[in-house]
């Protein structure tokens, strides 16, 4: 195939170098982002006087009818083309003629690219935000089921100090919005148009770059033509946030691996998201956290793929750059496939309300609400605090808890305990009494599930 940029050459490229150098194998998924770029470019073109109305308008029905060509699958990739651009542009001449070979001007593939990119993830992030605050809405329904559903809090996986499943789920609600937050904080900082930074030095042409940002939908243009074609900051960036969206739900995926297994029994994965073994009939197989977890690593991976990329090269544009492609687009495409299984997972979810407030009953989980209560009876933390934990060795050893003790036992410990010590360690009390903004009480959780509702309502 003869190549755009051959008339400066010789010989013909190398059958090994010509693979090694293609890119269509993957870059043809921005051949919308492509299409949609050429078009306001053209448009922009004949609005300056660089290119006549007549051929300007015979490109943008060309180029449309491409599209809707490629779009229906009329139209095949050529395997043999350099890349996405070249190929569009190729078959736009061979369908149109001489006109079809203007639609460059004043552009370059750098800049083309580049441009490709930007409105690709922000098509794709803009996605993955919808998908979070649908994961979102999920929890927080969930949550308002289960605002009096006691459990254990868990510090170094050891049973804490007592709180609700509702104050839990709280928790990823609070994670995936700042995830929503920093994709939206990242399509801010990607929308810029980079076209009209040619090459690296700009061009000679009156182009009116701002004109071609707004048919786009962009909100501004680049600062610089240097940096226009060799930042790839905002791909890092959207791989950065993608792995922390990632992080939040290998985390999730952890504990729901635990809650599932027969040693917590928290809950109970619906049949439509669990699987079994191939040798034993009894199991019931978290496969979708477990994935989920697993997946984690990739888009991890991709992120510093990206970051080793883009370390050491000089500007403006290296060909190192062809390489963040498939990176992002691997980083996108797993999380979008890992959150729509695990949003159906978590709203199928069977809870196990006793077996979450039979743990939260066990392992001293009110020993800081007896130090607590010492200490409203004027003892001092410290040794409050000494106080509750040799309760809870003389428990350890009896084999008993602290909620059946008898007063005098309890005495033995501080003559300060009376009577009202054990509505102090209830559980109920442990909980309802921590009612900071942002506690388990389930008046706190349910204000925050208020302002989170809201929060969604907004978007």
């Amino acid at each position: 195939m003869a190549k755009m940029w051959d008339g400066r050459f010789v010989k013909e490229t190398d059958a090994s170098v010509d693979g090694f150098n293609s890119s269509i194998g993957f870059d043809r998924r921005l051949f919308r982002q492509d299409v949609r770029g050429s078009v306001a470019h053209v448009r922009m073109l004949a609005k300056v006087g660089v290119l006549p109305a007549a051929d300007a308008a015979a490109i943008e029905a060309g180029l449309q009818a491409i599209l809707a060509d490629l779009e229906s699958g009329a139209l095949a990739f050529d395997p043999g083309a350099e890349d996405v651009h070249m190929f569009v542009e190729a078959e736009l001449t061979r369908r149109i003629g001489e006109a079809g070979k203007r639609l460059h001007t004043g552009r370059s593939r750098n800049d083309q690219v580049a441009l490709d990119l930007r409105l690709w993830l922000k098509d794709e992030l803009g996605g993955i935000r919808a998908q979070l605050a649908e994961l979102v809405a999920v929890l927080a329904r969930m949550a308002r089921e289960h605002l009096d559903t006691v459990m254990p809090g868990y510090t170094h996986l050891q049973r804490a100090q007592p709180i609700t499943f509702a104050h839990h789920l709280g928790a990823y609600i609070a994670m995936l919005r700042r995830d929503h937050g920093r994709l939206g904080d990242c399509i801010a900082r990607l929308d810029l148009s980079p076209l009209g930074s040619g090459a690296l030095a700009g061009t000679v042409y009156p182009l009116d770059r701002a004109a071609v940002a707004q048919d786009l939908g962009l909100a501004g243009v680049t600062a610089n033509s240097l940096d226009g074609v060799s930042d790839r900051d905002f791909a890092i960036e959207a791989a950065a946030a993608l792995s922390i969206v990632m992080v939040h739900l290998s985390r999730f995926s952890e504990e729901i691996v635990l809650w599932s297994s027969q040693v917590f029994g928290f809950v109970e994965l619906d049949d439509a998201y669990s699987t079994g073994s191939s040798i034993m009939p009894q199991k019931k197989n978290p496969d979708v956290a477990e994935l989920a977890r697993g997946k984690a690593g990739r888009v991890f991976g991709d992120l510093v793929a990206l970051l080793t990329v883009m370390k050491g090269l000089p500007l403006a544009y290296n060909k190192d750059m062809q390489e963040d492609k498939e990176a992002v687009f691997d980083a996108v495409d797993t999380v979008k496939a890992v959150l729509v299984p695990f949003t159906g997972m978590l709203a199928s979810l069977t809870v196990k309300r006793e077996a979450m407030r039979r743990a939260a009953a066990g392992g001293f989980t009110n020993a800081t609400d007896f130090a607590d209560y010492l200490v409203g009876k004027g003892l001092p933390f410290r040794s409050a605090h000494e106080a509750s934990g040799k309760a809870v060795k003389y428990c350890l050893a009896a084999g008993t808890s602290l909620e059946d003790l008898s007063l005098d036992e309890f005495r033995t410990f501080s003559p300060l305990v009376g009577p009202d010590v054990y509505e102090a360690i209830s559980l109920a009390r442990c909980v309802d009494g921590r009612s900071l903004p942002g506690g388990p009480a389930p008046a706190a959780v349910a204000a925050m599930l208020d302002e989170t509702e809201r929060w969604l309502a907004a978007l």
